[in-house]
């Protein structure tokens, strides 16, 4: 459980897994969509979730070589998981965010 929620709390994961469920991506494609992540960042994050079966690679043998990634079935399951955790967070970041207003109101107060 502990290596899952690794992945999961690694700040790219969720958003490469997202994009990647739309279908196969080729790297420059997935780099324009993930805004702000770094090249090293975006090596490292696919690397991961290539390591651990949630993403599959296949290499074009073209000049310069052509390379997509794609959600293998078990990065599909686990995209499925994902975007579960995301609807719930937007429908409740309202909430949490009046509940953090509130008890920093009275921490102010003390």
């Amino acid at each position: 459980m502990r290596m899952i929620l690794d992945r999961l709390g690694e700040q790219w994961t969720v958003m490469t897994l997202a994009e990647l469920s739309a279908g196969p991506r080729r790297y420059r494609e997935l780099e324009r969509a993930l805004l702000g992540i770094s090249q090293r960042m975006m090596t490292l994050t696919l690397r991961r979730l290539e390591r651990d079966g949630h993403v599959l690679r296949h290499v074009e043998p073209s000049i310069p070589p052509s390379v997509t990634y794609e959600l293998s079935p078990i990065g599909q399951s686990f995209a499925a998981q994902v975007a579960a955790l995301v609807e719930w967070s937007r429908r409740t970041k309202s909430g949490i965010e009046a509940s953090r207003a509130s008890f920093d109101a009275r921490s102010i107060q003390k």
